[in-house]
């Protein structure tokens, strides 16, 4: 009963916008951001309520880091530094190489939407590289939640669970009108994190979530979404 009340509480402070079913259905990656900071406060309740992910036997191994102002500016210019000069990637989980056919076609599809929103043609290597530029800056996002996960942990179920969490996280700040984009474009290199955020080398630094008010006049933000059948995805058996 106390929970219930402290969680009720907790988001009472601010006018819910959708309910959850509303917001699965309509939350979205936000690809532009406004030049305008959530209040701390607002972040913080969304990570408090966050806690309550479910994991397996309740471990909660995720660990969260949250960036904002000079720090973020400095990370942001950096970032954009290293992309320009070329230098290579060096995540601390690796990032897929190659997929099946049916998964690289979806990957495929969902770029061919975005860029195609913002008039960038597939010929167009001046505007795709500007846009993946835009990446390096977080898309303008004014805040930055990077998750961890132990080292010492095993990273498949540790993973599991900190993707759990990073969806709840996402779902309640849309609820709350905050709009993020889950990326692992952010965390590409550790070792910049690492220096400008005073991370511990024992953690895994998994992902980063820039959340932030959208830019509701962008059109990167409003291109149709897709997804697979329902049939393609479920099996019944009784």
């Amino acid at each position: 009963m106390l929970l219930f009340i402290h969680c009720f509480n907790l988001f009472d402070k601010g006018e819910a916008t959708v309910n959850l079913f509303e917001a699965v259905l309509t939350r979205r990656s936000i690809r532009a951001f406004r030049d305008i900071t959530p209040e701390k406060t607002l972040i913080d309740d969304i990570i408090d309520a966050s806690r309550w992910t479910p994991s397996w036997g309740n471990t909660q191994p995720w660990n969260v880091t949250v960036v904002q102002g000079e720090q973020l500016r400095r990370f942001k210019e950096e970032s954009t530094k290293l992309a320009v000069s070329g230098a290579p990637s060096e995540p601390d989980v690796s990032m897929p190489e190659k997929w099946p056919p049916r998964y690289l076609e979806r990957y495929r599809d969902v770029g061919r939407r975005t860029l195609s929103s913002l008039s960038i043609e597939r010929g167009d290597r001046e505007g795709r590289n500007a846009f993946y530029l835009q990446m390096a800056e977080l898309f303008g996002a004014p805040v930055l939640v990077v998750v961890t996960i132990g080292r010492e942990l095993s990273l498949e179920y540790a993973m599991l669970d900190a993707g759990a969490f990073i969806q709840t996280l996402c779902l309640l700040a849309h609820e709350k009108g905050i709009g993020s984009c889950i990326m692992a474009a952010a965390v590409r290199y550790p070792g910049l994190m690492r220096e400008l955020f005073n991370m511990s080398k024992n953690e895994r630094i998994v992902a980063g979530v820039a959340l932030g008010y959208r830019d509701e006049e962008n059109p990167v933000n409003t291109f149709e979404r897709v997804r697979v059948d329902k049939d393609e995805i479920v099996r019944w058996v009784e």
